[in-house]
């Protein structure tokens, strides 16, 4: 097996149960099987779906700041009370919970990394602004 560099941007990295990991087309398949790594550069709110919350229910999700700031939202488990919002810099992860929904917001332009099994994975449009 030849040994190359991977562009992070420009593939995600599937992580097999089996332990196989290889680089694979950038296309989020919420009916695959295994962890799935993914690296995106963000402009605004649109390269990061903002007007809709995100939730997985396979696995808890490791979303981190490579670059730049962004900020993560978790939407109210409770009629009535607030998001909740962490704000992420450069070098600095969260980990949202399985099962939690959540969006993402970023201050400007970076570079952000997440690792989640994308099974079972759904967005739902914001309804609240």
């Amino acid at each position: 097996m030849t040994v190359t560099p991977i562009d992070l941007f420009a593939s995600f990295i599937r992580l097999d149960e089996g332990g196989r990991v290889r680089a694979e087309q950038p296309v989020f398949d919420a009916e695959r099987d295994g962890w799935q790594l993914m690296t995106f550069h963000v402009r605004g709110d649109a390269d990061v779906h903002a007007d809709h919350w995100e939730v997985h229910s396979a696995a808890d999700e490791v979303v981190s700041c490579l670059d730049g700031a962004i900020r993560l939202y978790l939407r109210p488990e409770q009629p009535g009370h607030e998001e909740e919002e962490i704000r992420l810099v450069a070098g600095t992860a969260a980990i949202v919970p399985r099962g939690r929904w959540h969006r993402l917001a970023p201050d400007g332009p970076s570079d952000i990394m997440s690792v989640t099994l994308p099974r079972g994975s759904r967005l739902e449009k914001r309804t609240d602004g």
